[in-house]
């Protein structure tokens, strides 16, 4: 056997043991006993392969994977294959996601002779991940070991919510030559078990409550509402929380519409900020936090979210102790959640249909029970931050770490493979941006997704921005609206995929049944009077009355 095929059958069977049960594969001729390892360990039926050829994409499919389903890698040859990667392992660092990247290189005696398709590939990721850098195999005995606790240790990293980026150096021949002959066994530990079993280690610091006080607001981000959300119950203190936190708790329906909409009355000024998570989506949160004298952040390590530079306390976890209650305090937040509920519909049921805030209401109350909804960023996101009612019952996922618009089908199709049926709710730049993700061989698995697509032929999100002001009118259109004119149903035909173009309220909730397959639906709307629909929509939440 030659060492590469050797060390490649090595490192896969060790992944397997280690609860790695999805693979993403990019083919290359340098990574080819990689290629042949993670076939053979897919037709035993040991993992589940996937093949892309569009590296980009591939990452982020294992993002997607990893996400729902825990420790997932993707493979790749050497060169720029490693480099296309990057967006996927920045939003794997900042979002806390379990991708292993394993690449393909040549040998080090092949860097700087200018053989093709060699690059350094060591740290090629900067400051977003480490780079485990695996020995180049050789035919001798006393290897099994060394590869398989590596792989452990890079298992282990992963799992703890930090990408690590898995480089390996073979040599040629990197085909098998069927040949079993090794100078020592690569069996691994007895019963499939790992050869090094990790146990999970954390880092834990208590706070208390008493400094935060009755009058407390609570500001979920990226992070699940769990714990906080009984705390909240007891205490009295309403939550606002982002899409993707749940709903768990006294969970507002417009909390972001009302910290949006102006100065908070009064009686809904909080003297304390509680912050779970990254909460990145809102303006008027930050606002709210850089302006409130005590602001507790509940961070698992050491780069706490603090971007207003406001926090008081830090800690991992609060223990529950004496609070004092002020009734009115989750009344006052009640009511006036109530009254911008009414206030929306009056809003929306004046603005013909469809905008982004009408889609994202109906999206979040037609879906069906249980569904995944994936959210891409820029304005579908923030749309179901405004006006969607919150469901406990859906999961939702949005790529927050880097909060960039590529890879999004790629990742809400990695999601549906684990979970099972969902939705995605993206707009027409980010379907764009990552229109190969629906490149799919016709020997891979396709899940059941609907990909909702809000068309408003260009960056909508620019227009509720400074750079959307009628001062800058002359410049817009082409610098920051970018309009494309693309047909997404020839687009989709391309793919094979199928296309619906939707044009009233009856029709898209009809097509919002369970998904079968791979589906694209399309909305088309009109993003010049966005501006002024969110200008009203603030007017009224903070008058108390529509204009």
């Amino acid at each position: 056997m030659n060492p590469s095929t050797a060390q490649a059958m090595v490192l896969v069977d060790e992944l397997v043991r280690n609860g790695v049960r999805h693979v993403v594969l990019s083919p290359g001729s340098r990574n080819a006993p990689l290629s042949f390892a993670l076939h053979a360990a897919a037709v035993a039926e040991r993992l589940t392969l996937h093949v892309r050829i569009d590296e980009r994409d591939a990452g982020f499919l294992a993002l997607g994977l990893a996400k729902a389903g825990g420790v997932t890698a993707v493979v790749c040859t050497s060169g720029t294959a490693v480099a296309n990667l990057h967006p996927a392992v920045l939003e794997a660092r900042y979002s806390g996601t379990a991708l292993l990247v394993i690449t393909a290189d040549r040998p080090v005696e092949l860097y700087r002779t200018g053989a093709s398709q060699t690059v350094d590939q060591h740290g090629i990721f900067g400051a977003a991940t480490d780079t485990l850098h695996l020995p180049v195999a050789e035919r001798r005995a006393g290897q099994n070991g060394m590869w398989r606790s590596l792989v452990c240790r890079a298992v282990a990293t992963a799992r703890s919510g930090r990408p690590l980026h898995v480089n390996v150096p073979l040599r040629e021949p990197l085909v098998p030559d069927h040949d079993e002959d090794w100078p020592e066994a690569l069996d691994g530990r007895h019963f499939d078990v790992p050869w090094t079993r990790v146990e999970t280690r954390s880092v834990v610091s208590s706070s208390t409550v008493e400094h935060l006080g009755p009058r407390t607001l609570v500001v979920v981000g990226d992070s699940l509402v769990g714990e906080t959300a009984e705390l909240a119950w007891h205490a009295g203190w309403p939550i606002v929380a982002e899409p993707t936190a749940g709903s768990d708790g006294p969970v507002l329906r417009h909390g972001t519409l009302l910290l949006n909409a102006g100065e908070l009355p009064k009686e809904l000024r909080p003297s304390a900020v509680l912050v779970v998570g990254r909460a990145t989506l809102s303006r008027g949160v930050l606002k709210l936090i850089s302006r409130t004298p005590v602001v507790h952040v509940l961070s698992p390590d050491l780069d706490w979210p603090d971007p207003a530079f406001a926090a008081t306390h830090t800690s991992t976890e609060l223990v529950e102790g004496e609070v004092e209650v002020d009734p009115e305090w989750l009344a006052a937040w009640q009511e006036a959640d109530k009254m911008a509920a009414s206030l929306v519909d009056e809003v929306l049921a004046d603005e013909p249909w469809p905008t982004g805030l009408h889609v994202a209401r109906e999206l979040v109350a037609a879906l069906p029970w249980g569904s995944l909804l994936f959210l891409g960023s820029s304005n579908p996101v923030r749309d179901v931050d405004l006006v969607a009612h919150p469901r406990a019952d859906l999961v939702v996922h949005a790529n927050r770490g880097g909060a960039g618009i590529d890879g999004s089908l790629s990742t809400a199709i990695g999601l549906a493979l684990v979970h099972g049926a969902g939705f995605a709710l993206v707009g027409d730049l980010t379907f764009l941006h990552d229109l190969n993700g629906l490149l799919i061989g016709p020997e891979e698995q396709r899940p059941d997704l609907t990909i909702v697509v809000l068309n408003d032929d260009g960056g909508g999100i620019f227009s509720l921005l400074e750079q959307g002001g009628p001062e800058h009118a002359a410049s817009f259109e082409r610098v920051f609206g970018t309009p494309h004119g693309m047909d997404l149903a020839a687009l989709c035909g391309g793919y094979r995929v199928p296309h619906l173009l939707v044009e009233s309220a009856a029709e898209f909730r009809e097509a919002l049944g369970p998904p079968v397959g791979i589906r694209v639906v399309e909305i088309r709307t009109n993003r010049s009077g966005l501006r002024a629909l969110h200008a009203r929509l603030r007017l009224a939440v903070s008058t108390g009355s529509t204009p």
